[in-house]
């Protein structure tokens, strides 16, 4: 719309801290015609979409009639919808999926000090009866997120994280939340998902994005270099980069593993490093081993700049990786000279190369077992 401007907010910083915001904006109320095409394009594009975000900023766009009819619409065609909430009169929300108000916002509105845990409780049940809200919640600042679950109160705690800039914090929240949800996710999984991405965006500079990569860090589910074959397929580009493999135990991660990996990763673009799993690693070398579970040795390596892509493989050998993978440069151990590389069928080229002498996990172990011992 012409007449309208869309709202244009200026951040002023200074040694890395905001210290003012210019915000050129409307906030008259909408016209009709603003309105009603609004509406037209919300009822022409409601089937189509999975979930509904209504952000309110109290600049004159989200009116009680209108918030009210986005609402119905969306529970009428079965459609998630959350609102992050302005202003004193939350029956503007009433029947929506879930809104995100912080502890100020929810005070304000309600009247009542949220400084227990009864009164957050007591809030919390006001929003889910009085005003319908199927999942009533409430962001807590540096305390994380507060929910009911079957009456009971819920507190989802925020994960530490320095803070540069609270920009788009909310919005992250509300994003996220949306996402996880639409995922048929729990609320309290949903929650310490949005808590994740928040602790993402706050520590960057401005209105900052994350991605599923740096959430799932966050999370210590993964790193984002620890892929299943699967994905690590659709990831590498047919033809476009030169691939190498090599595969191991890395079992005590050492300074020779180091070395080799940096040595392999010098013979192409892309170094793919399989790794044994707990329970290959037993078959091969006894009940004892591994030292390392296969989750951290996997993130060790994951962490090093010269490897790119990790993959667990539950095999006694990578036969099927190196298969799937066909990599240009095949890398092994010079112990493998006049022996059978397994897989080398597979590769481009098959290279031998010496792991550093003098570093060896057992006798790293037979150290640690000498010094115990005296």
């Amino acid at each position: 719309d012409k007449t309208r401007c869309t709202t244009l907010k200026t951040r002023i910083i200074a040694q890395n801290q905001q210290i003012a915001r210019v915000d050129k904006e409307i906030k008259d109320p909408l016209s009709a015609d603003l309105r009603k095409r609004l509406l037209d394009f919300f009822t022409e594009k409601i089937q189509e979409i999975d979930g509904v975000i209504l952000s309110d900023y109290n600049k004159g766009v989200l009116d009680f009639e209108l918030t009210q009819t986005m609402i119905a619409l969306a529970n009428q065609h079965r459609k998630l919808i959350l609102c992050d909430p302005k202003g004193k009169d939350y029956s503007k929300y009433s029947h929506a999926s879930l809104i995100t108000p912080n502890r100020a916002e929810l005070e304000h509105a309600l009247h009542l000090k949220l400084d227990s845990h009864a009164n957050l409780s007591k809030a919390l049940q006001i929003l889910k009866e009085t005003y319908q809200i199927a999942m009533p919640l409430v962001t807590l600042s540096e305390q994380g997120i507060a929910f009911l679950e079957k009456g009971e109160l819920v507190n989802c705690p925020t994960i530490a994280k320095e803070v540069y800039d609270v920009t788009g914090a909310g919005d992250t929240v509300i994003a996220s939340l949306t996402l996880s949800l639409l995922e048929s996710k729990s609320l309290k999984e949903a929650c310490e998902f949005a808590n994740a991405a928040a602790a993402v965006v706050v520590g960057k500079m401005g209105s900052a994005l994350t991605s599923l990569e740096e959430i799932a860090l966050i999370l210590n589910q993964t790193h984002p270099k620890i892929l299943p074959l699967e994905k690590l397929l659709e990831t590498l580009e047919p033809n476009q980069q030169k691939i190498v493999f090599t595969n191991g135990c890395f079992d005590l991660l050492h300074k020779g593993h180091a070395s080799y990996l940096q040595k392999a990763k010098a013979l192409g673009d892309i170094l793919i490093v399989g790794l044994n799993s707990d329970a290959s690693i037993k078959r091969l070398k006894g009940d004892k081993r591994p030292i390392v579970s296969e989750k951290d040795r996997a993130f060790l390596l994951a962490s090093l700049s010269c490897v790119d892509y990790v993959v667990v493989f539950e095999e006694d050998t990578p036969i099927k990786l190196i298969q799937a993978l066909k990599p240009d440069i095949l890398v092994k151990g010079a112990d493998y000279l006049n022996k059978e590389v397994i897989g080398s069928e597979f590769a481009k080229e098959t290279h031998l190369m010496e792991f550093g002498e003098g570093y060896s996990t057992s006798a790293i172990i037979e150290k640690i077992k000498r010094t115990c011992s005296d």
